[in-house]
């Protein structure tokens, strides 16, 4: 798949390089969830400079530094010492060099030296203080595992805090690059099967790359492609996981499982786990993971009881639902029966996906301050799929979204309206509207 999108990035890394070989050395971080395309970035970034690039594997220090010395020399042309069997020794002996000479230093799976060595990280901080004001080096430094990105460079605690010159966090792609994915490889496209591109990969490039490598693009041949026999995707979510929740990662399985599954208030989650309290487990998913999010009606204020929680990472909202709920049916390889049910489900499950379609769509619009639903605890029949205030004083658009306009009721849905400008919106001009596949 060709290069899409990440034009701002991309001219972030070139004004950070151009600073560092001209003027002196500078440390960019990479992070974004996996597959996210953070290494097809930053190498796209350095294309023709001279640039040395290091992949951290969980290994022996010894053994990677024996590794990463050829690369070295092939990359700089360069001669290095031999023997060298320290991280430590071989930043040193790479600052040292950029005294003489520029280039580029790309650490990816930065994160592996805290299972390797942690003291990496200190001696990295002493080096580069010492080095940076005088050499010419643009280090690059890109991590998958989020969590442990974010203590490394974000916690006031650890040595290459404050080190970084900027943070780049990758995100998925935006709604308009999905659409320009869709006419270069499957022009004859319908919104159901661009539905179900978002619904699947959420816009995380590597999972695009997969089906347009493949030519399925539309919706049932997206389905067969994921559910079958050696499929990446079976065991994608769990891989992903583990790696952010380490050994411990059953409860917190159990409570995506839940919510995924609609199960989506705090009582509701314990009581599926057998009352077990849970309340730091979803502290750490929203702050330190980012894979969930508390959504409140809006103009609910902070403490109110009406919290939701949902996935944000639409990937793996799919994952538990379906290769996590349905693991019986992949242990004995029944991946008819799996499809049969993602097939069954669509129409059902990708409704809701199109409300979250309507609220990215409208955010990238740039038109608005705040986007949600609305609901009251003890009535959820008065539920309002998005509210979105815009950016102009007591101006706002409500709108219901259902796959096909025939299902629409006018009637029950301006009562709603009339109710929820009773309640909240009493001071508000109210654009309304009904969205459905056509409007995407």
């Amino acid at each position: 798949m060709k290069f899409y999108n990440r034009e701002s990035e991309l001219d972030e890394l070139k004004r950070i390089q151009n600073l560092s070989l001209s003027d002196f050395s500078r440390m960019t971080v990479v992070t974004g969830r996996r597959r996210i395309g953070k290494t097809s970035l930053v190498m796209k970034s350095v294309e023709n400079t001279p640039t040395v690039y290091l992949f951290v594997g969980r290994k022996n220090e010894a053994t990677l530094c024996a590794e990463f010395v050829p690369l070295i020399t092939s990359s700089l042309n360069a001669f290095v010492p031999e023997g060298i069997q320290s991280f430590r020794s071989l930043f040193q002996y790479l600052m040292e060099l950029a005294t003489q000479r520029s280039f580029n230093l790309v650490i990816d799976e930065f994160q592996e030296f805290y299972n390797i060595n942690e003291s990496v990280f200190s001696d990295m901080q002493n080096i580069w203080d010492s080095y940076r004001k005088r050499t010419h080096m643009n280090l690059i430094v890109s991590g998958s595992v989020y969590s442990l990105m974010q203590k490394i460079f974000q916690n006031s605690k650890e040595p290459l805090f404050g080190r970084a010159d900027n943070i780049i966090k990758l995100s998925a792609f935006d709604i308009t690059t999905l659409k320009e994915i869709m006419r270069d490889y499957y022009p004859e496209y319908t919104n159901d099967d661009l539905l179900a591109l978002y619904t699947f990969t959420g816009g995380i490039p590597k999972y695009i790359e997969l089906f347009c490598d493949s030519g399925r693009l539309h919706v049932d041949g997206m389905i067969e492609f994921m559910v079958r026999d050696n499929s990446s995707f079976t065991e994608e979510g769990k891989n992903l996981l583990i790696e952010e929740f380490g050994k411990n990662y059953a409860t917190y399985f159990s409570i995506l499982s839940a919510i995924s599954g609609g199960i989506n208030t705090q009582p509701k989650i314990e009581s599926a786990l057998g009352d077990k309290s849970i309340g730091g487990q979803l502290k750490r998913l929203i702050e330190d993971y980012q894979i969930i999010v508390r959504q409140r009606p809006v103009f609910s204020k902070e403490g109110t009881q009406a919290v939701r929680y949902e996935i944000q990472d639409n990937f793996i909202r799919f994952w538990f639902n379906y290769f996590d709920r349905y693991r019986s049916l992949i242990e004995i390889k029944n991946f008819h029966g799996l499809r049969n049910i993602i097939k069954t489900d669509y129409l059902t499950y990708s409704g809701k996906m199109l409300e979250r379609w309507f609220k990215q769509k409208l955010a990238e619009s740039m038109q608005f301050r705040e986007i949600g639903s609305w609901w009251e605890p003890k009535n959820e029949q008065n539920e309002i799929d998005i509210v979105a205030l815009k950016l102009e004083k007591n101006q706002a658009f409500v709108a219901e979204v259902k796959r096909q306009k025939k299902n629409f009721k006018p009637d029950l849905f301006a009562a709603k309206v009339e109710h929820l400008k009773h309640k909240v919106m009493a001071k508000y001009n109210i654009e309304t509207g009904f969205l459905s596949l056509e409007d995407m």
